[in-house]
């Protein structure tokens, strides 16, 4: 699985690597990207991570809890949990639990980002705007720090990736692709500026 994820991301590195500054801004929907926001009820992933040098393995559970908010429950497949985090539609944000070992101002700030570019979490926003690249769309929705980005096709009928940046480059890319019933059937997170990637495989 890490290989196919390796291999999708450098392709879609490759497909995406023109500075934000060269892009066209454009009138757009800046609903588009909704279309593709994941619909989680209760669905797991298999997952393997590796940062710095280290790898770990396990099942990832995305759940909508009865008042919309999302838990994230990252744990081994024996059991043994790693972290459990609350996302609520008004960008809240909760740890409910995590590993002391990761217990870490920049490792939470580093996953919440993560897992908000891959919610769609703060695509309300009124300040949204839109960038053109060849026969690629920016959609632009800036955060308290960068912006995150989604890029569809011309006619919005197709997710081509996601990025989330500081104000001169992307620092993440990720994609979500194969949609099944609003939900992707496979989820991949790279890092730009140090070694750490998140691969998710759908688990039927």
């Amino acid at each position: 699985m890490r290989y196919l994820l390796f291999i999708n991301s450098f392709i879609f590195l490759l497909a995406c690597g023109s500075p934000y500054k060269k892009m066209q801004k454009v009138p757009g929907d800046p609903d588009c990207p909704k279309k593709f926001k994941p619909k989680f009820l209760s669905d797991q992933y298999k997952t393997a991570v590796d940062v710095v040098g280290r790898h770990l393995s396990g099942i990832l559970l995305f759940k909508t809890m009865p008042d919309s908010s999302v838990r994230i429950v990252f744990s081994n497949e024996v059991g043994f949990k790693f972290f459990d985090f609350g996302f609520s539609p008004d960008s809240g944000f909760t740890v409910h639990y995590i590993l002391k070992q990761m217990d870490k101002k920049a490792v939470i700030k580093t996953l919440r980002k993560d897992f908000e570019l891959i919610l769609m979490i703060g695509t309300d926003d009124q300040h949204a705007y839109l960038l053109k690249d060849g026969s690629k769309y920016y959609h632009a929705f800036p955060q308290q720090e960068g912006v995150n980005y989604y890029i569809t096709d011309s006619v919005c009928s197709q997710l081509l990736g996601l990025q989330r940046s500081s104000s001169r480059k992307p620092v993440v890319e990720a994609i979500m692709q194969n949609y099944h019933n609003n939900i992707p059937d496979t989820i991949g997170i790279m890092h730009k500026n140090f070694d750490f990637t998140i691969g998710l495989k759908y688990l039927k």
